[in-house]
């Protein structure tokens, strides 16, 4: 009678430990779903955050553009009003703003450059004043144009100020040089002197000139989707339209 006692408290025992064993397995499972969801939820919600940040990122560049825009009319309204500008037009049926443009183009267009240079400022500038040479460098990884007798190699170029070198040497009087160096003072477009040699020979002077053409390239206005990652780490980016702010070469 004793034994069956025994063995009854026994399974009893034995089956409160498989119960509880039981609870405290579901009762981990619960507790660890729960935790996961948490951490889920927890990312979302950052995600969210971010995701946030940008549209009033993007918002607060929208309004800041929206109130620039006024001003930005009044300013070139002005410029295209403004007489010094006006007096200096290429052609009569351009805009006051196409002089700013032409002295400052978009594309280092260094033919362009050469042509100008002769038929404008040498050759076309000064009676009496014979050039003698003249070479114009392309920028190098800028251009591509091909090479012809008024350039040099382009591989002793470099685009890293926005510059185009040029060298030029002419012959003639006195007056007819310094006339040169007045046309290149008067120029619309910049132009920096950087070195005048002038040599005397039989029949007049010659004098060699070395300088630098600026450009500048052009500002891109662009609309692109942004695409925040879940992850911390670059944005990526997918541009939906682009427009290129080019002026005259």
């Amino acid at each position: 009678m004793a034994d069956d006692v025994s063995l009854q408290k026994r399974a009893q025992i034995s089956k409160a430990n498989r119960t509880m064993f039981l609870w405290i397995a579901a009762a981990s499972v619960l507790v660890g779903a729960a935790i996961v969801v948490s951490f889920f939820m927890f990312k979302i919600l950052i995600y969210g955050e971010k995701v946030l940040a940008a549209k009033d990122e993007t918002a607060s560049t929208l309004n800041h553009n929206l109130k620039t825009v006024d001003a930005l009319k009044g300013e070139i309204r002005a410029l295209d009003a403004n007489e010094a500008l006006s007096s200096v037009k290429a052609n009569d049926r351009d805009q006051a703003l196409q002089v700013v443009l032409d002295a400052l183009p978009s594309e280092a267009n260094s033919l362009a450059l050469g042509a100008s240079l002769q038929n404008k400022l040498l050759i076309g500038g000064e009676g009496g004043v014979t050039l003698d040479s003249i070479q114009v460098t392309p920028v190098d990884g800028v251009e591509t144009s091909s090479l012809d007798e008024t350039t040099v190699d382009a591989s002793s170029a470099t685009s890293a100020d926005n510059s185009i070198a040029f060298q030029f040497a002419v012959k003639g009087s006195d007056a007819g040089l310094k006339g040169i160096l007045i046309n290149l003072e008067r120029s619309i477009r910049t132009i920096q002197v950087t070195s005048i040699r002038i040599a005397g020979e039989s029949g007049g002077q010659t004098m060699t000139v070395e300088g630098r053409a600026f450009y500048e390239p052009a500002k891109k206005i662009e609309l692109r989707e942004e695409v925040i990652p879940v992850e911390s780490g670059k944005k990526s980016k997918n541009n939906s339209n682009k427009t290129d702010n080019k002026g005259a070469a």
